[in-house]
């Protein structure tokens, strides 16, 4: 990454509000939510430059554009290869072997950001295609049928790991421009 100071963020992204108060479908309130966090995660790192996104103010070391290239890597493991049981080459490489996050090389902002964005799609349509219900097949991601869990289980998971994550992203945002809130601005 060039140490430009220009912001080449992802564009700015209308976040999706959080689910109306009076939402009472489970498989609408878990979607609506995993919208809303990616929302909030998409315009907390909008209009920060391409420095900030490829630069860690923590000690563990991770990068925004890390965080964001492992919540996709995250969600595709447990919706491809977890619920559909499909093989996924590389189902960790968002993971060096000391188990910090990584971005291959060569992956652009905007490239990670499509990812992002085609993966939640992709999430989208399977959950709109099954029932919470449904349980994951044996094999890929959960080796053995007593391992696998539900669509419901799996869903609930990922939006804890989108509102955990999205709270670690709001004290970096804090940290590299002064931002706070949802948005980051």
């Amino acid at each position: 990454m060039t140490p430009d100071t220009t912001p080449t963020g992802p564009a700015a992204p209308t976040a999706a509000p959080e689910p109306s108060p009076r939402v009472s479908d489970p498989k609408e309130l878990l979607l609506g939510y995993l919208d809303h966090y990616r929302g909030v995660l998409l315009a907390k790192v909008a209009g920060l430059t391409e420095e900030q996104l490829g630069s860690s103010r923590l000690p563990s070391g991770w990068t925004p554009l890390q965080l964001l290239w492992h919540l996709q890597r995250v969600e595709r493991r447990l919706m491809i290869w977890g619920f559909l049981s499909e093989d996924v080459p590389d189902p960790w490489d968002d993971h060096r072997q000391d188990g910090r996050w990584t971005v291959p090389e060569g992956l652009t902002v905007a490239e990670v950001t499509r990812l992002f964005r085609d993966q939640a799609e992709r999430t989208r349509a399977i959950v709109t295609a099954a029932d919470l219900a449904d349980t994951a097949p044996a094999g890929g991601r959960f080796p053995r049928e007593e391992e696998a869990p539900t669509l419901g289980w799996i869903l609930h998971h990922l939006l804890q790991e989108y509102a955990r994550h999205a709270g670690h992203l709001d004290i970096v945002r804090e940290l590299a421009d002064g931002g706070t809130g949802e948005t980051g601005v």
